[in-house]
């Protein structure tokens, strides 16, 4: 009977070990081999990160602005409406778009229907300005008018409360003389009596620095529009105004009735508005004047 050989149990004969063995050492060879080549051929590179963001741009630095060149003011005024020439006068001025001032006599507006139509479109109309300019233009009878102060006031007076109570400048038929803040002046002595009056009770007196003289008998105009412009560019020129680079102008609407003296008007309107250095303004804006209507409605009894 055959029996095992207790070597050959639990271990490999020899030739199995040297037939298992040779294989697998050359395999572990290999991997590692190739194991080392990959370490070596594992080379680490750092990420580049592009900006793509665009570059900034640079400003240049802002340039100053030139300071605005401070304008000359001129103050266009009417007086005696409303009359037959007002309405032409009123039809340029708002054609034109500039600011004027109308002062008004208070019988003239009860004097017709066609008047009093005249003084509805004054009310309604925009960028002009309505002061009083007396209730009876002292019946062209200056010097009697103006011996008796308390009278005048009381014509004055009458104008602001029938027609204009919202306003206190006032121009004194006839008669050029200013009340406005340190702003004294009266072209005939014998009327200061009567203005200091006025004064007294409040009103701000406005006068003019140019004339726009008319004939009083046929009722046009002694100047025209460039040589009313040259008079202009002269007074300021010389400084012959009240307020210096401030200058008032007194017209009269009786004159603007035919159509060559309204011809006369809007030229002059339209010459002026082209030069830069000049502007239209309305009286209530003359310097001093907003000053003194602060202090006449602090001075108002309660």
């Amino acid at each position: 009977m055959y029996h095992a050989d207790p070597a050959d149990e639990g271990e490999p004969s020899s030739g199995f070990f040297y037939a298992f063995s040779i294989p697998a050492i050359l395999t572990s060879i290999l991997l590692l081999s190739c194991q080392e080549k990959n370490k070596k051929e594992l080379v680490i590179r750092p990420v580049v990160v592009k900006d793509t963001a665009k570059p900034k741009e640079t400003k240049p630095p802002p340039v100053a602005a030139k300071p605005k060149k401070k304008k000359k003011k001129i103050y266009l005024t009417f007086d005696d409406g409303p009359n037959k020439g007002t309405k032409n006068v009123l039809d340029i001025v708002q054609q034109e778009e500039v600011p004027v001032t109308f002062f008004i006599v208070g019988e003239h507006v009860f004097a017709s229907p066609g008047q009093n139509q005249v003084w509805d479109s004054l009310k309604m109309a925009e960028n002009i300005e309505l002061c009083n300019h007396s209730y009876t233009h002292a019946h062209n009878r200056y010097d009697k008018f103006y011996q008796q102060p308390d009278s005048v006031v009381k014509d004055i007076k009458k104008t602001q409360q029938e027609l204009l109570p919202e306003t206190n400048i006032v121009r004194t038929p006839g008669r050029n003389t200013w009340r406005i803040d340190s702003l004294h002046f009266t072209d005939i002595k014998k009327s200061k009596a009567a203005v200091d009056s006025l004064q007294k009770a409040g009103f701000i007196v406005f006068g003019w620095d140019l004339e726009w003289h008319y004939d009083h008998k046929t009722l046009q105009v002694k100047s025209t529009a460039d040589e009313m412009l040259a008079q202009v560019d002269s007074l300021f020129s010389k400084g012959k105004t009240k307020v210096k680079d401030n200058l008032v102008i007194l017209a009269h609407d009786q004159v603007y009735h035919k159509s060559n003296d309204s011809m006369q008007l809007r030229d002059f309107i339209q010459k002026l508005k082209k030069k830069d250095n000049y502007e239209l303004a309305l009286v209530s804006s003359y310097p001093g004047i907003a000053k003194d209507m602060i202090d006449s409605v602090r001075a108002a009894p309660q």
